[in-house]
């Protein structure tokens, strides 16, 4: 038996418990992995809230992120064997001491970064690689707004979009957040808790605003994200944190200069094994280049996970943020 967190039934952080269960043992295509650090991330706590279905309903195990050595490897694995150290990002189940997971999720862990970094960057980094590598590609020409900027994906984001020349933008909640932010990329930032930020994007841009919009906020700041970009712009709605948008209006896209919208997700950027293993390796050059540095500002046990939920939902981390079994 091995212990992990539980949700038997949806709700605040308190609905989490630790429990007993079984790990078991690997099937085809499948490995048993031993965690060493569980990264956490804001979408644990939606499928903890009910806001998005755990895909094999109640109970389940929460957690999107780990990393952690190989204990075992099932009939067909290849790429992968007993004693690696490996990383992943998705699917469920990471709370937990021990786990199987489908084996073609789990890339190695390179020499020269540690389990703690790599538990805490996967989800994080291979989102902001999708974000400005893919969904739009930013260049030394792009002016890009990014809510949010003090958090675990706005960090990584900032110093990325930095390193290819962009404008970067910010919005914090805190001037502690806004040092931070300055210091991790980002050319402007903005305290959204004492100014505008659509007054103040056109006042940085001169009036010409945004290309694109990264947005993992939500309902607090929706349509003003919309008023932030120039005619033919990308508004990128990847997360709420305050909220889902409950009001959107296709119509508003036209009425606000053609504007483009899209609702992209990290786990349709890597479902094949090519585009995860060119994604992570991405983000793995980055980071051991010193182009990227992750900030793991955050440390609990797994046993303090409703902690780690109650400070994550009240914006008191910073960065990347690990529960340790």
């Amino acid at each position: 038996m091995v212990k992990a967190i539980r949700v038997h039934e949806t709700g605040g952080p308190e609905v989490m418990r630790l429990e007993d269960v079984e790990a078991g043992m690997p099937g085809a295509g499948e490995a048993l992995i031993r965690h060493t650090a569980i990264g956490l991330n804001y979408i644990d706590t939606y499928f903890r809230s009910g806001l998005y279905p755990a895909p094999a309903g109640l109970p389940f195990t929460p957690g999107n992120e780990g990393a952690g050595e190989v204990l075992a490897v099932g009939k067909g694995v290849t790429h992968i064997a007993a004693g690696d150290r490996v990383a992943y990002a998705g699917p469920l189940g990471s709370y937990a001491e021990e786990r199987v997971i489908a084996a073609d999720r789990l890339v190695k862990i390179p020499e020269g970064v540690d389990d703690r970094t790599a538990a805490a960057m996967m989800l994080k980094g291979m989102t902001a690689r999708y974000l400005l590598r893919e969904t739009y590609r930013i260049t030394d020409k792009t002016v890009l707004l990014f809510h949010a900027a003090a958090g675990g994906v706005g960090l990584i984001a900032g110093q990325w979009a930095a390193s290819l020349g962009a404008t970067v933008i910010g919005t914090v909640g805190s001037e502690e957040k806004a040092r931070l932010a300055k210091e991790n990329g980002y050319t402007h930032v903005i305290n959204y808790r004492t100014e505008n930020f659509v007054e103040r994007v056109r006042e940085i841009t001169g009036g010409k605003l945004c290309d694109v919009v990264y947005d993992s906020v939500g309902k607090d700041t929706y349509p003003g994200s919309l008023d932030c970009l120039r005619p033919l712009g990308t508004w990128v709605s990847f997360g709420q944190s305050s909220g889902p948008i409950t009001d959107f209006n296709l119509a508003m896209l036209s009425a606000k200069g053609s504007l483009f919208a899209t609702r992209p997700t990290l786990f349709t950027y890597v479902a094949a094994r090519e585009a995860l293993e060119e994604t992570a390796n991405d983000l793995f050059d980055v980071v051991a280049r010193g182009v990227v540095k992750i900030a793991v500002n955050q440390e609990y046990a797994l046993s303090d996970a409703v902690q780690a939920h109650k400070d994550l939902e009240g914006r008191k981390t910073t960065g990347g943020t690990v529960l340790i079994p």
